[in-house]
């Protein structure tokens, strides 16, 4: 297991951060916490949650799982979603933040979160009291950092600015969707992340399941997350000609290099400039040592890039524009 630092922090956290999204759910409690126990075996320091996952179950797993490891552990959670029927119970209000982290702490069964993050934007509460919010949380030992997930570029831009400006806390890292078949952050966020070091923690790298293999041309399945109507999953946006010849592609060098397809895709994704610790979720055992299995070896330059070239997002204004005069700048000096 390699680490590396978690933004523009003091921590270091392992190159894969464990999700646990299904935990409770598909995955039963025996299960999650052997997954747990075996992710922290093996050098894992990094482990992802949120209040609404399974209406708090999964919190619940985690903090018995870790209990007797806690200092080891660099434990995210989130807040912003709905978490009873109250009008107040949502969004990210000084008061949702407040009742959520202690929710959170005793689900956890700790007295602090290591990373507490924003679920998505809030377009009713202004971003200044949220941030305030966070701070006083910082300043309370609650919280150790803070974070985001889902955001725009400019909604964490205008978020870095408000907290430099009052000299609030500032956001250490950004949970965005990312992998070879979702790369729309390639155009803004990903840029202002570099500049601005932000730490990168993308969450669905292998696409909700495509980037396993098991899914083919013309057949919509019928289970798993792929199935499901609606999501960023959903076969809709899989199914489509381009995201078919990624994947022959993450095939032949899943072939080449005699590992799977999830492990190809995982371990270009490691491998890309910026991204600090891809999340990854396994509903089973098997699914949790095939996706390890991404770690201890390297794709080759070739490889690599031919990945990065076929899954790259067409050129487009102002993106193409700006480039052209960076290069011809860099050619007159």
């Amino acid at each position: 297991m390699e680490y590396r630092v978690l933004g523009r922090s003091g921590i270091l956290v392992s190159e894969l951060c464990l999700g646990t999204m299904t935990f409770g759910n598909t995955t039963n409690e025996q299960d999650s916490i052997e997954m747990i126990h075996r992710f922290l075996d093996r050098g894992g320091n990094f482990i992802d949650t949120a209040d609404v996952y399974v209406g708090g179950k999964s919190e619940e797993i985690v903090g018995r799982a870790i209990r007797e490891k806690r200092s080891d552990v660099i434990l995210a959670t989130k807040v912003r979603f709905p978490t009873s029927q109250d009008i107040n119970h949502v969004g990210l209000s000084r008061k949702h933040i407040l009742d959520g982290v202690e929710a959170s702490l005793r689900r956890l069964n700790t007295d602090y979160i290591d990373l507490y993050q924003l679920h998505v934007w809030d377009h009713v509460t202004p971003i200044e009291e949220t941030l305030r919010t966070l701070d006083d949380l910082v300043s309370a030992g609650k919280v150790r950092y803070i974070g985001c997930s889902n955001f725009l570029a400019y909604q964490l831009m205008k978020s870095l600015s408000v907290s430099d400006f009052n000299r609030y806390a500032r956001f250490i890292s950004i949970q965005p969707q990312y992998s070879l078949v979702c790369r729309m952050m390639d155009r803004e966020m990903i840029p202002l992340c570099l500049e601005e070091n932000v730490g990168i923690i993308p969450w669905a790298p292998l696409g909700g399941g495509f980037l396993t293999g098991r899914y083919v041309r013309g057949e919509e399945p019928t289970e798993g997350r792929l199935s499901a109507k609606a999501g960023e999953s959903r076969w809709e946006l899989r199914n489509t000609e381009k995201n078919f010849r990624i994947l022959d592609e993450v095939k032949a060098i899943a072939r080449e290099t005699e590992k799977s397809p999830a492990q190809v895709a995982l371990n270009w994704l490691i491998r890309k400039p910026g991204i600090t610790s891809p999340i990854f979720g396994a509903s089973t055992l098997e699914q949790f040592e095939d996706n390890m299995g991404a770690l201890g070896w390297k794709l080759s330059s070739e490889q690599w890039t031919r990945l990065d070239q076929i899954s790259a997002l067409d050129e487009e204004y102002p993106q193409r524009f700006i480039e052209k005069f960076r290069r011809k700048s860099t050619d007159e000096r």
